[in-house]
């Protein structure tokens, strides 16, 4: 029978309906065979166990020739699959539980596989936003928090940008990106272009001093 960990969202990725005249924008996912290749890194593990078989094949070569070779180095081969198949899977599932979301206001990331998380960056908590595109067209868009907000790396992994020691959420190998980081640009101009107008407090009646 068919589960949906998600049914009590009004909006899919959305823990709650946007407050009135709030819009919807854009919503998305990452891809799943390019967050396998740039975060669970299924290519350099896969050229890793290669160069493994090639080792242990060529050592069983000069001891007995092609039969050895096979018996040294299958089992590397059916460890090398085995790995690889499991970091493709971890891959798929981590992007069917993602989704990230932009509005008139602001940046949702519905993440986790396991375990849920919703991080909820309204763009006047953002510092920057920088786009990483790759020749296919998909990219990562990393969101840099202003100060002295702080982004647990664990919690968001693999939705975080790399190479950083401070954390930056991101919206990771996104299709189309180039498209989305526009919108992202778009939105958070025009919001944050609006002057933001507070109540004044009501001024004290004066009081009068006693003459000496």
């Amino acid at each position: 029978m068919d589960h949906d960990d998600f049914k009590f969202e009004p909006i899919p990725g959305l823990p709650e309906r946007p407050p009135q005249g709030e819009t919807l924008l854009w919503q998305g996912r990452p891809a799943a065979f390019a967050l396998a290749r740039e975060a669970y890194k299924v290519n350099w593990i896969a050229g890793y166990f290669a160069l493994i078989v090639l080792w242990r094949g060529s050592m069983g070569w000069a001891d007995g020739g092609l039969p050895m070779a096979l018996a040294y180095g299958l089992p590397y081969v059916g460890m090398g699959v085995l790995t690889y198949l499991l970091l493709l899977l971890g891959a798929f599932w981590q992007a069917r539980a993602t989704i990230y979301t932009i509005t008139t206001a602001r940046v949702i990331l519905r993440i986790g596989a396991a375990l849920s998380v919703t991080l909820n960056l309204p763009f006047k908590q953002l510092e920057s936003a920088a786009l990483d595109l790759r020749k296919s067209g998909s990219g990562t868009i990393a969101l840099k928090m202003k100060q002295p907000n702080r982004i647990s790396k664990l919690v968001c992994w693999p939705h975080i940008r790399p190479w950083k020691w401070r954390g930056e959420p991101a919206m990771r190998c996104i299709p189309d990106a180039e498209r989305v980081a526009r919108i992202l640009t778009e939105a958070a101009e025009a919001r944050l272009s609006v002057p933001s107008i507070a109540r004044a407090e009501a001024a004290m009646p004066a009081q009068a001093v006693p003459a000496a």
